[in-house]
């Protein structure tokens, strides 16, 4: 069972972040010649560790920034060696990393709906896109299509029919003209009575400009995997070592959700599994929900598939680590090992233990940062000394520009 779950997740890993761009030529190709926080806070010990759930402190805007809950900070074990872990994810080595307040939940669709509002700011899905962001992630000598190809939208999850190969993944993507954070599946959906939803259809160039506004910035990846983690030591999942402990499910992930394998769609069940609210399920040791499942999370770091082996050759506890300085993955047929790349975390409701199982700490990928997806979009973090710094601002001051995620 083991080995085929590990064949599953390699088949997975094939499935690059740049092969978005490439289904999104081929599309345009195509198109142009034919014409709250309701959960609990779930707590468990793993061998002995875990948090205290008095301990957690959540921001009140007074105390701590409103919506965000301040991660001790402290040395883990980041990455994994165990069976279910993919190459990118090894050696597990020591890491420290200083406390920060971290958000909640997912930015929501009514959090980034107000940015929107603040600043008329408009995502890269919905503006046409820059062919010099497309060629870097295309095989080399790919001629640059007219520019009544070249449209805006997004990457859609629609599903199929009947059971495919697992490599197969354009059978289950599709570039949508016209999707976008408001629409996400395409110009007919809406994100109405959605608000407490994670806002998708949003590239690392969006979660940027939005973090600059709200006076945030994205974790480092190993931030983001210290708080995944929740103060357990080398869990498996953000909860502990079992995917459903008492028969709960913990996260909205495919699995043991949808009753169709991956990824065959129900009719009856409403077609293509999404998102669902902020909160719905437990949060972890820290009081974070939705770590893993639910929607992938952009981080800051730039991707490198060798990332952790090269920190593993570090003697030291490596402090604070930022990521490497430029992209590396070998492992895309016909595109550029070096092309841009950041890391996204956490998985989404698309993952499984057939083709996924991302839905774990450890788990890692490369995602072209132009890409926007129906399953992608973020959580930020602030800094101690940054907090202390907003506390000092005038009210009106911290109300406006920059700090309105602050004080929300």
């Amino acid at each position: 069972m083991a080995r085929k779950q590990q064949e599953r997740a390699a088949a997975a890993s094939a499935a690059p972040s740049s092969w978005r761009r490439r289904m999104w030529l081929g599309t345009l190709v195509v198109g142009m010649a034919g014409a709250g926080a309701a959960g609990t806070v779930w707590y468990s010990r793993h061998n002995g560790q875990g948090v205290d759930p008095a301990s957690i402190r959540a921001g009140d805007g007074v105390s701590g920034p409103a919506g965000m809950v301040h991660v001790p900070g402290g040395e883990f074990l980041m990455g994994s060696d165990h069976k279910m872990s993919q190459a990118n994810e090894r050696p597990a080595h020591k890491v420290q990393v200083k406390a920060f307040w971290m958000d909640q939940h997912h930015v929501t669709n009514a959090d980034f709906r107000k940015f929107v509002e603040a600043t008329g700011y408009l995502t890269t899905a919905e503006r046409k896109p820059d062919w010099e962001t497309l060629r870097v992630q295309l095989p080399a000598g790919t001629p640059r299509p007219p520019d009544s190809a070249m449209v805006a939208g997004g990457m859609v999850f629609v599903g199929t029919n009947s059971p495919v190969p697992l490599r197969e993944y354009w059978r289950w993507w599709r570039f949508v003209p016209g999707a976008d954070w408001r629409h996400p599946t395409g110009p007919g959906s809406s994100i109405d009575g959605k608000d407490n939803h994670p806002v998708v259809q949003v590239s690392y160039e969006d979660a940027q400009a939005y973090a600059k506004w709200a006076g945030k910035r994205l974790p480092t990846e190993a931030e983001w995997e210290f708080a995944a983690r929740g103060g357990l030591e080398q869990a498996t999942y953000a909860w502990g070592d079992k995917f459903a402990p008492d028969g709960r499910q913990m996260a909205n992930v495919w699995q043991g959700q949808q009753v169709q394998p991956f990824p065959v769609v129900s009719a009856k069940a409403g077609g293509a599994a999404g998102t669902s609210a902020v909160g719905t399920f437990p949060g972890n040791g820290y009081g974070l929900y939705d770590m893993t499942g639910n929607a992938w999370q952009w981080v800051a770091d730039w991707y490198r598939a060798d990332q952790f082996r090269r920190e593993a050759t570090v003697a030291a506890v490596l402090q604070n680590p930022t990521g490497p300085t430029d992209s590396w993955d070998p492992t895309e047929p016909g595109v550029p090992v070096s092309a841009p790349k950041r890391v996204t975390r956490g998985g989404s409701f698309l993952c499984n233990e057939d083709f996924c199982l991302s839905y774990r700490p450890s788990a890692r990928r490369g995602t072209d940062p132009y890409t926007s997806m129906s399953h992608l979009g973020f959580r930020l973090v602030m800094d101690d000394a940054r907090w202390a710094e907003v506390r000092k601002q005038p009210a009106v001051a911290m109300a406006a520009g920059g700090q309105q995620n602050v004080q929300k």
